[in-house]
């Protein structure tokens, strides 16, 4: 089993999805039950579905000194960028560490893919079209190389790419380049945009809901996809002694199957007791787990398999009902969800599941909880047997 790790300050979050923008609005929306799901109005061709969509990604285009990175993740990262003060907080941590010295690590799954699939429809004489001739903004590292330049962070710049997984792995990497002495600080964070990929993908893989998604439902049949930007500040514990702390992680690849988890969650299982490892904690101590739950039959059944490991007292939900599949940006917007409950002593409900199944009951928070939440775990389980676990604490618990 891995070391006990130093806990790490998350010194600024944001969110930004279907729930609104700034963490003000997703606590508002948990703490009311309002699902930010709606009829799938984006798609060029019919998909009926639901999707989490952000509104006004249309009308924010980058400021023209970014014109060259302009794309629909771009715009959704720049978008989640404004919120919650993160300008304030990325200009503080640089001007604390230096910019070299401030890693720069972001999670996507699909990156600014739907730029080069409105380039592919729109091919002039098999060529892209002028304004998308931007070679840049058709790689997996387009994200991260325009929020590197948009914010001025100059250390190191990664690109993870997971699957569902990628942006909980951030924190992962965040905290090894500080630990290890190559940062002193780290801006991590996950964006995935709406797009046919994801969208035609998932339906030919017979995993797309028709209806809200239900995770842990008996009737479940597959999930809502969503888009989100999701953005936190980690630092070393002393730089903020009052703020939420980054207490574990855990990471495993059990290589089952292309796109079914492990039946007896191995892999899960393995990153989940990592997680708890590094936080030095046992199963008791933990007041919330932040479940994958895709609301797809495979991935719930194989999640449920974990909770008995957990006290009666701890409870658990997924949050998708509320935004969707978010994909790559999974991962941090559900860690930012980790921490708001810890920091608004509040339990999310998991939303639309009226039938829980056998291995479940009892343990899911079906309505909005108000206890309180010392230490929160998220799960990430993506596609390949790619999984995370991350655990946060309060300063206290800490």
């Amino acid at each position: 089993m891995p070391q006990r790790t130093p806990p790490l300050a998350v010194t600024a979050y944001s969110a930004t999805s279907a729930l609104g923008r700034g963490v003000a609005a997703h606590i508002e929306a948990l703490k009311h039950a309002r699902s930010g799901l709606r009829p799938n109005d984006f798609s060029s061709a019919p998909l009926e579905c639901f999707i989490g969509r952000v509104n006004g990604v249309e009308d924010a285009p980058l400021p023209q000194a970014f014109a060259h990175w302009e794309c629909r993740n771009n715009r959704l990262a720049w978008l989640g960028l404004q919120q919650d003060g993160m300008p304030d907080a990325i200009e503080r941590v640089i001007a604390r560490h230096g910019a070299q010295r401030v890693a720069l690590i972001l999670g996507t799954s699909t990156a600014s893919i739907g730029a080069s699939e409105e380039a592919y429809r729109r091919l002039e004489n098999g060529r892209f079209p002028e304004d998308l001739r931007r070679p840049a903004i058709h790689t997996p590292h387009s994200l991260t190389a325009f929020v590197a330049e948009a914010t001025g962070i100059s250390g190191p710049a990664l690109t993870i790419s997971t699957a569902c997984s990628s942006s909980a792995k951030v924190f992962a990497s965040a905290e090894r380049l500080i630990r290890l002495g190559l940062a002193d600080a780290a801006l991590v964070g996950g964006v995935d945009t709406l797009c046919d990929s994801v969208l035609f993908g998932f339906n030919a893989l017979e995993l797309v809901s028709q209806q809200p998604c239900r995770p842990f439902d008996q009737r479940r049949n597959g999930i809502s996809i969503g888009e989100a930007a999701a953005f936190a500040v980690l630092e070393r514990a002393d730089a903020a002694p009052n703020a939420p702390r980054l207490i574990g992680y855990g990471e495993s690849s059990d290589a089952h199957h292309m796109s079914t988890p492990h039946p007896q969650a191995r892999g899960a299982r393995a990153a989940l007791n990592d997680a708890l490892a590094r936080a030095g904690l046992t199963p008791s101590e933990v007041d919330y787990i932040n479940l994958h739950g895709t609301a797809t039959v495979k991935n719930d059944e194989m999640e449920a398999l974990l909770l008995p490991e957990f006290a009666r007292h701890t409870r658990a939900s997924s949050t998708k009902g509320f935004t969707g599949h978010t994909l790559g940006a999974a991962g941090a917007l559900e860690a930012v969800f980790a921490l708001l409950a810890i920091e608004q002593d509040f339990v999310p409900p998991n939303l639309h599941c009226e039938q829980p199944f056998d291995g479940v009951q009892g343990r899911l928070a079906l309505e909005p909880l108000a206890q309180r939440v010392n230490v929160a775990l998220s799960n990430s389980f993506g596609f390949g047997g790619n999984n995370a676990c991350l655990a946060f604490a309060c300063a206290e618990a800490a």
